[in-house]
């Protein structure tokens, strides 16, 4: 179903924002900022919050976008797979369960977090500051995946794998570079 006539029959990202390019460079910057900026948590860890998030949404451009990230950057996309099905026996680190119950919780009942779920955060050893981390990624990935759906965006990573090249190259790029190639400057 075609939602935006001024958009192809089945647009990507890059389609939306050129069409709309008003507010793309300082959301990209703002992805870069959060996802590649100084952290606690890894690069992969940002990712695979980023993939979670958008699995729960069942947002399948940004699932297949940031499983890919999450896989370049150290997390197998099974795992990212095994994790939306169930993240209690997913095979990732201990540690990182909370955050990402942490993450689905804001996704679906705000109001309902707890001090116990912030505390279960720090007593696996995670700091505010990758809390914090963790609930901007997810707040971000929420707002993305209903821009993503909202305007139809239809792209499956899955049947259009990258190859060794393009993988060493989304390593290496920026989102800011995505937007610099669209010629959002």
């Amino acid at each position: 179903m075609k939602l935006f006539p001024s958009l192809p029959d089945t647009p990507h990202l890059a389609d939306v924002y050129r069409r709309f390019p008003e507010h793309v460079k300082p959301l990209l910057d703002y992805h870069d900022r959060l996802l590649r900026g100084e952290s606690p948590l890894t690069v992969g860890e940002r990712e695979l919050i980023a993939a979670y998030v958008s699995g729960l949404n069942a947002c399948n451009f940004c699932y297949g976008a940031h499983k890919l990230y999450a896989d370049i950057f150290g997390f197998d996309a099974s795992i990212v797979e095994q994790m939306v099905a169930d993240l209690e026996t997913a095979p990732i680190d201990e540690k990182l369960k909370p955050l990402l119950r942490y993450a689905a919780k804001l996704k679906s009942l705000p109001p309902k977090l707890t001090p116990a779920d912030a505390r279960a955060v720090y007593d696996a050893g995670w700091t505010e500051r990758a809390l914090f981390d963790a609930i901007e990624i997810a707040a971000l990935f929420n707002y993305m995946n209903r821009i993503i759906e909202g305007t139809g965006v239809a792209y499956d990573f899955d049947a259009n794998p990258p190859t060794v090249d393009e993988r060493e190259a989304r390593r290496k790029r920026t989102y800011t570079d995505f937007g610099k190639a669209l010629g959002i400057d």
